[in-house]
Formats: C-alpha cells, structure tokens, sequence
C-alpha cells in the first residue's frame, strides 16, 4: 500500500507562522506611528483653522492685538469656525489672544508640537 502525503508537516506551519509573526512585528510600529503622524496633522490644521478665525474676528470687529475671543464670538452666527473643533486625541483647544498662536492641552507632547509662520517678519 502506497501512502500520499498530501498535508503540512508541523515544521511547514511553524515556518509559516513565524514569517507572519516577522511581518506583523515590522508592520504594527509603521500602522501606530502613521496614526500619530495624521492626528498631529490634524491637531495642526485645526490650530491653523482657529488661528484664521480668531484674526479675520479681530479685523472684522476692530479688536487689538492683546484681545483674547471666545468660541461664541467664532462660532454661532459669526460663522468664523461653524462649530468648535474637536481634537483628534480627545485634548481640548486654546484660543489665545490674538497675537498668541491657539494651543491644544496636548501639545507638550512632542507628536503635537506645532509652529505657525510668523506674520509680519
């Protein structure tokens, strides 16, 4: 009697499965630090977006440069910004006066580190 040997043998599948632990262990630490890289994109543009609000505020109402809006003056029928932004890592947004950049509670972490140009140099 001729036997066929038609399946894997166990050193087949732990090869296997060892070549998939190899690919997830390179490619996890890619996928989280991709996630980081779009919410401090994200974190960024709504910096940005706050800090266009709060200056076309100031010029519209004739505001100094020291004058700190609130999220009712840029939301609401003003329509600066149509609702407040919501922070992609749950922080919560700054205002700031008008010469001073909007900041995020997050932003002493390195991954939200934000620089804005500076207007005027």
């Amino acid at each position: 009697m001729v036997r066929s040997n038609k399946g894997f043998t166990l050193v087949e599948i732990m090869i296997v499965v060892a070549i998939i632990g190899i690919l997830i262990a390179i490619a996890v630490p890619s996928f989280l630090r991709a996630r980081e890289i779009s919410r401090k994109n994200a974190c960024q543009e709504n910096q940005s977006k706050i800090d266009g609000a709060k200056q076309q505020w100031a010029l519209e109402n004739n505001q100094p440069a020291d004058a700190t809006p609130t999220w009712a003056d840029l939301t609401g029928n003003s329509n600066y910004v149509r609702k407040s932004p919501v922070c992609p890592s749950s922080g919560t947004y700054t205002i700031g006066a008008i010469d001073e950049d909007p900041s995020c509670s997050l932003s002493n972490q390195a991954a939200f580190a934000h620089e804005f140009p500076q207007s005027g140099t």
